[in-house]
């Protein structure tokens, strides 16, 4: 594709739109990108992109410049709400993802990984599994943490990658036109991002968009038995793979497990071992024991990339070998300290419900759970069950404190009390207080885990700075 002579008006000036006003230009695009904040960060990369002549505003967004755009490229950061997008859907001007404009640019083929949680696990060990195998592949998109490029920047690298693998939030699907992935992915559905959202049913629609342009070539890798993905891929072309896994949700409560000779299911585990089956044979790659991950649901992202990697045309020999040498990312279900027989875990990518309850389900060790942050809008009684029998203790702090109380005092209440519900305390403060509170009730065998069920907006810019001034603090701990 070829974007010379077309004006390509690009809005937000974060990683993304940083990321695809470089490659826009390069590719011969006459760029214009506007961005309604006037912070550092803004301005520095405002002037490396000045630097290479593109024409930069900030503080603003130049409406009718951006409707006669040939292309429009809108940051994932910038809700649907925001005044710039109304305006432009009044004028119904269409946007496209910067993933989008990417993907017309990208080498190799394409594996691109949505869900509600464990994309970020799944997506980068899909990519150390490719690689371990000898495939030339690399991982970008949503990512984040600096632990991955975004997509347009791979589209630039000029590197003939085999394959690609992008992971992609609701946010960025909710932009694509013409985005086809070779392999698509559905980790989980669950509800998110309710302070974006008028309904789970809008997030979910904007997840489904992942299987728009679909094809009798096209690959799915989803949970197996999970209805609201079933619900999700609906009619969509193409083959169909499933895995199976500890944390797996099946629609029914009677769905079978997975024996060996299983013909519906892919990927599983079973006596103890991680198997593939793809065409009739069992494939053996590693005893669950050895994979060096924590907690129950790395076994499902564990089974799931290893699928994927296989469609890919990974070997298992190379699959087993890239499980056996993966390690935990930052921030997810990652042990940061140990000490007195306490172990400390930072979970502050567990951004929603479902996170935090996968991470207590996860453990198997009694719990001084760490829950708050900023409300995005969700129940949180769903965490009473997790916490019952799990949690010796919770604490809830932040802005979302006061609300986590209530409802989870009278989830517990409804769970009708008694042994293994957990007392709630709120802490005022910041994490320093919360560590130190922890820090006095633990004892021995516990694990003191911060897996907060919330965003970090209120005390933090970041799950990322979040995570690291918790980990900095439990180090601290004697």
């Amino acid at each position: 594709m070829d974007l010379t002579g077309i004006e390509v008006a690009v809005i937000g000036l974060g990683a993304s739109g940083f990321a695809a006003a470089r490659l826009a230009a390069e590719k011969g695009g006459d760029v214009y990108v506007s961005e309604a904040r006037t912070d550092d960060a803004a301005a520095a990369r405002g002037a490396d992109l000045g630097d290479a002549g593109i024409d930069v505003e900030l503080g603003g967004h130049d409406i009718e410049r951006v409707a006669n755009a040939g292309l429009v490229v809108a940051s994932p950061g910038i809700p649907p709400d925001a005044p710039v997008l109304r305006a432009l859907a009044e004028r119904g001007v269409r946007w496209i993802s910067e993933p989008e404009l990417a993907a017309r640019f990208l080498p190799g083929s394409l594996i691109a990984v949505t869900g509600t949680n464990g994309k970020t696990t799944t997506t980068l060990l899909v990519d150390h599994l490719l690689r371990a195998s000898g495939i030339r592949s690399a991982a970008g998109g949503n990512v984040g943490g600096g632990l991955a490029p975004a997509a347009s920047d791979l589209a630039r690298s000029g590197i003939p990658y085999d394959w690609v693998v992008l992971e992609m939030s609701s946010f960025q699907l909710s932009g694509v036109d013409t985005f086809r992935p070779d392999i698509g992915v559905v980790t989980n559905l669950s509800p998110d991002h309710l302070d974006r959202y008028e309904s789970v049913g809008a997030y979910y629609a904007d997840k489904a968009r992942l299987f728009d342009n679909a094809d009798d070539d096209s690959a799915w890798v989803l949970p197996w038995g999970d209805e609201a993905v079933g619900r999700l891929a609906a009619d969509a072309a193409g083959r169909r793979f499933y895995f199976d896994g500890p944390t797996v949700h099946k629609g029914t409560a009677t769905a079978p497990g997975i024996p060996r000779g299983h013909g519906s299911c892919h990927a599983f585990e079973d006596d103890g071992m991680l198997l593939l089956r793809l065409d009739g044979e069992i494939e053996e790659l590693l005893p669950t024991g050895d994979l060096p991950l924590l907690g129950a649901h790395n076994v499902t992202n564990a089974l799931t990339a290893a699928l994927v990697a296989r469609l890919a045309g990974a070997q298992p020999g190379g699959i087993a070998a890239g499980l056996g040498s993966a390690r935990a990312l930052p921030h997810r279900l990652e042990p940061v300290h140990e000490a007195g027989g306490v172990l400390w875990v930072n979970d502050s990518k567990a951004t929603n419900v479902a996170a935090a309850c996968s991470a207590l389900q996860s453990l198997d060790r009694p719990v001084v759970l760490l829950l708050g942050g900023k409300d995005k809008g969700e129940d949180f009684t769903p965490l009473a069950a997790a916490a019952r029998g799990r949690a010796v203790l919770v604490l809830a702090y932040g802005a979302a404190r006061d609300r986590i109380v209530g409802e989870l005092e009278a989830a517990f209440a409804e769970l009708g009390g008694g042994t293994g519900v957990p007392p709630v305390e709120p802490v005022e403060g910041t994490m320093i207080e919360v560590v130190a509170r922890a820090a006095r009730a633990s004892r021995s065998g516990h694990v003191v885990l911060l897996s907060p069920a919330c965003s970090s907006y209120d005390l933090y810019d970041n799950y990322e700075q979040r995570g690291a001034h918790f980990a900095a603090l439990a180090r601290a701990t004697s």
